[in-house]
């Protein structure tokens, strides 16, 4: 049974940065780890992911292209989430994710294992 604990959330100006942390430990199905968000009244939305693997290819969501940057150390089994350029719609509770197939952003929407969630607020 694989358990993701996650750390780094909190609240922030637009333009803002924040960097999530996930630390996965157990066992796991296969090497995809990410990232997943929700915010209130919305649909769940997979925000970025890799393989948690050397030159692991990395998956954005288009709302957070070239200001995300996800990044993983496989020998912590620890996936990281660079949050630059945050706007206000950003805000959501953020989930890890894991032991999903294929390593795309979509699918972490179907992982078998999942964090407790933590929250990123933008606001002025």
């Amino acid at each position: 049974q694989v358990q993701l604990v996650e750390s780094g959330g909190g609240s922030v100006l637009p333009g803002g940065s924040l960097r999530l942390s996930c630390t996965g430990s157990g066992y796991f199905g296969n090497n995809c780890m990410g990232w997943f968000r929700q915010a209130p009244g919305k649909e769940r939305e997979g925000v970025a992911s890799i393989a948690t693997v050397a030159d692991g290819i990395p998956y954005y969501a288009d709302s957070v292209k070239g200001r995300f940057t996800i990044s993983q150390d496989n020998a912590k089994r620890t996936v990281y989430l660079q949050m630059n350029s945050l706007k206000p719609e950003d805000t959501a509770m953020y989930y890890c994710a894991a032991n999903f197939f294929p390593c795309n952003t979509r699918h972490t929407l179907r992982a078998r294992a999942q964090g407790q969630g933590i929250q990123v607020t933008v606001s002025s």
